[in-house]
């Protein structure tokens, strides 16, 4: 399967309803791939099913079939919790349709942070972790407390990710915190959430959009590895709490597709829900050795300017994160770096790029691999 267009709202806060934020992503997506909606044979859209939003809708298809004014054709729903973007990707390439739009929609800020938080914590186990208030925060402290003694990884490294990914959300004009200049002093100050992990170690919840139209078109973007894997839920259950097991069999399986090793990705767009998390990202998909992870981030070998760039866009850390859209951002970004149209945070390599994107702690994952074929 090859992208023919992609569309993206700005993350942040928004006046407008999911419906209309679906339309101006996909909209910007026809127009990009230079088709209109009378062209797409299918339609996958990524939601949250309980409408946090407080639009009440468990029917979004329908929704989506009357504003497009498109019928009779498949048109469904995926969730997958923060993997959904990613799970709806890869649904939309297995799908066997033609022309198919991908959709990822959420709205997060216009309702308490007590009520989004409840809502989250659906995609965590319920006897321990939902009956215990121990939310996601809370689960990637645990987590990150075992990774850093076992690799003797310091907050110094955290920081730096943080630090690297907000510098390039600057000049990312649809991050939640482009323009915004974040300093290593203000990360290091900013107050605990779940020790070890410190405010700008966490992602932001966000209202957004992200589309991308994919097709057996041959089009200048061809998805040459796309994986899903489901693992357990509760991250207690894990062998090794500080590697994740649906990271590594997902990139596995999609280096395999794809025919190519690790060494071979020029730059990647991975799931930094926390900044621990990146770290151990760069292990589970092969970049480093296991423990070794923080060896990148103090090289500066993941920076922009870097040899393997990661999170151009700024992440969900800078970017944002709202759940269901951010795995198609991903595909957003790494589509807009591939065509040279990332303005001031462009590359020069971007030859294969990397999507990476985790629902629950590591409990469904996504690695998709896209090729620039030229054209």
């Amino acid at each position: 399967m090859y992208v023919k267009g992609v569309g993206m709202t700005k993350f942040g806060v928004h006046s407008k309803t999911s419906q209309e934020l679906c339309y101006e992503a996909t909209m910007d997506a026809l127009e990009d791939a230079e088709m209109s909606i009378e062209d797409i044979d299918a339609v996958v859209v990524s939601r949250g099913d309980s409408g946090l939003d407080a639009e009440r809708q468990r029917l979004f298809p329908s929704i989506l079939s009357s504003i497009f004014q498109k019928e009779n054709i498949p048109m469904y729903q995926v969730m997958a919790a923060c993997s959904g973007g990613g799970a709806a990707f890869w649904d939309g390439i297995n799908s066997n349709q033609g022309n198919v739009l991908v959709l990822g929609v959420e709205k997060l800020t216009s309702v308490p942070t007590k009520i989004v938080t409840d809502d989250l914590m659906m995609a965590s186990e319920k006897i321990y972790e939902q009956n215990e208030g121990l939310n996601f925060p809370a689960q990637n402290a645990l987590i990150a407390q075992q990774y850093m003694m076992k690799n003797d990884v310091k907050m110094d490294d955290l920081s730096l990710v943080a630090l690297k990914n907000h510098e390039n959300a600057f000049y990312n004009e649809k991050a939640r915190f482009c323009g915004k200049k974040i300093t290593m002093e203000m990360i290091k100050k900013s107050p605990v959430v779940a020790s070890p992990l410190r405010l700008f170690d966490c992602s932001i919840s966000v209202d957004g959009a992200a589309c991308a139209i994919i097709s057996k078109d041959k089009s200048d973007v061809e998805v040459i590895g796309s994986s899903l894997y489901a693992e357990r839920l509760p991250a207690f259950e894990s062998k090794d709490m500080t590697s994740w097991e649906g990271t590594v069999n997902a990139s596995k399986e999609a280096y395999k597709q794809a025919r190519i090793t690790p060494e071979d990705i020029d730059f990647a767009e991975l799931h930094d829900a926390f900044t621990s998390v990146e770290l151990m990202a760069y292990e589970d998909l092969g970049f480093a050795e296991k423990g070794q992870g923080k060896e990148l981030i103090r090289s500066g070998y993941t920076k922009i300017n870097g040899k393997m760039p990661v999170n151009t866009s700024g992440g969900l850390k800078a970017k944002g994160h709202p759940i269901s859209a951010t795995g198609l951002s991903q595909i957003y970004e790494i589509v807009k770096q591939m065509r040279k149209q990332a303005g001031k945070r462009q590359l020069d390599k971007t030859g294969i790029g990397l999507a990476h994107n985790v629902g629950g702690v590591g409990s469904t994952v996504t690695v998709h691999i896209l090729k620039h074929v030229g054209g």
